[in-house]
Protein backbone atom coordinates (compact mmCIF):
# COMPACT_ATOMS: atom_id res chain seq x y z
CA UNK A 1 0.00 0.00 0.00
CA UNK A 2 1.17 3.39 -1.14
CA UNK A 3 -1.58 5.38 0.41
CA UNK A 4 -4.76 5.95 2.16
CA UNK A 5 -7.38 7.77 2.34
CA UNK A 6 -10.59 9.14 4.69
CA UNK A 7 -12.53 10.73 1.64
CA UNK A 8 -12.62 11.10 -2.42
CA UNK A 9 -11.08 14.54 -2.36
CA UNK A 10 -7.46 12.99 -0.48
CA UNK A 11 -8.34 9.90 -3.02
CA UNK A 12 -7.67 11.90 -6.02
CA UNK A 13 -4.83 13.94 -4.02
CA UNK A 14 -3.19 10.70 -3.12
CA UNK A 15 -3.32 9.23 -6.20
CA UNK A 16 -1.84 12.34 -7.82
CA UNK A 17 1.14 12.20 -5.69
CA UNK A 18 1.72 8.63 -5.46
CA UNK A 19 1.32 7.41 -8.83
CA UNK A 20 0.25 3.91 -8.14
CA UNK A 21 -0.76 1.39 -10.51
CA UNK A 22 -3.91 -0.01 -8.83
CA UNK A 23 -6.09 2.09 -6.85
CA UNK A 24 -9.12 -0.25 -4.16
CA UNK A 25 -11.96 2.95 -4.00
CA UNK A 26 -15.34 2.73 -2.05
CA UNK A 27 -18.29 3.75 -3.68
CA UNK A 28 -19.58 5.73 -0.56
CA UNK A 29 -16.94 8.40 0.59
CA UNK A 30 -17.39 11.80 2.01
CA UNK A 31 -16.92 14.43 0.31
CA UNK A 32 -16.45 13.42 -3.11
CA UNK A 33 -17.84 9.81 -3.50
CA UNK A 34 -16.27 6.99 -5.22
CA UNK A 35 -17.74 7.49 -8.70
CA UNK A 36 -16.73 11.21 -9.35
CA UNK A 37 -12.79 10.50 -7.38
CA UNK A 38 -12.89 7.43 -10.49
CA UNK A 39 -13.66 10.10 -12.83
CA UNK A 40 -11.30 12.83 -11.87
CA UNK A 41 -8.66 10.24 -11.28
CA UNK A 42 -8.93 8.54 -15.34
CA UNK A 43 -9.97 11.90 -16.89
CA UNK A 44 -6.88 13.10 -19.11
CA UNK A 45 -4.65 10.36 -17.34
CA UNK A 46 -1.24 9.31 -19.13
CA UNK A 47 -0.68 6.10 -20.68
CA UNK A 48 0.20 4.46 -17.35
CA UNK A 49 -2.98 5.74 -15.40
CA UNK A 50 -4.07 3.41 -12.77
CA UNK A 51 -6.28 0.44 -12.88
CA UNK A 52 -9.47 1.17 -10.67
CA UNK A 53 -11.28 -1.31 -8.81
CA UNK A 54 -14.44 -0.65 -6.97
CA UNK A 55 -15.42 -1.93 -3.76
CA UNK A 56 -18.56 -1.90 -1.73
CA UNK A 57 -21.03 -3.93 0.14
CA UNK A 58 -24.02 -2.59 -2.62
CA UNK A 59 -24.67 -4.96 -5.19
CA UNK A 60 -27.34 -2.75 -7.28
CA UNK A 61 -27.56 -3.37 -10.95
CA UNK A 62 -26.82 0.39 -11.15
CA UNK A 63 -23.63 1.02 -9.12
CA UNK A 64 -21.63 -1.65 -11.62
CA UNK A 65 -23.18 0.18 -14.98
CA UNK A 66 -22.36 3.83 -12.99
CA UNK A 67 -18.98 2.31 -11.62
CA UNK A 68 -17.83 1.02 -15.43
CA UNK A 69 -18.80 4.12 -16.40
CA UNK A 70 -16.97 6.33 -14.57
CA UNK A 71 -13.62 4.22 -15.56
CA UNK A 72 -13.25 2.00 -13.19
CA UNK A 73 -11.95 -1.47 -14.24
CA UNK A 74 -13.59 -3.64 -12.16
CA UNK A 75 -15.93 -3.89 -9.10
CA UNK A 76 -16.47 -6.23 -6.24
CA UNK A 77 -19.31 -6.46 -4.03
CA UNK A 78 -18.54 -7.53 -0.35
CA UNK A 79 -22.19 -8.12 0.28
CA UNK A 80 -22.45 -11.61 1.76
CA UNK A 81 -25.92 -11.95 2.96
Amino acid sequence: MVAEADNGTEAVAAVRRTRPGVVLMDIRMPELDGLEATRRILTGAAADEPRVIILTTFDLDHYVYAALSAGASGFLSGRTG
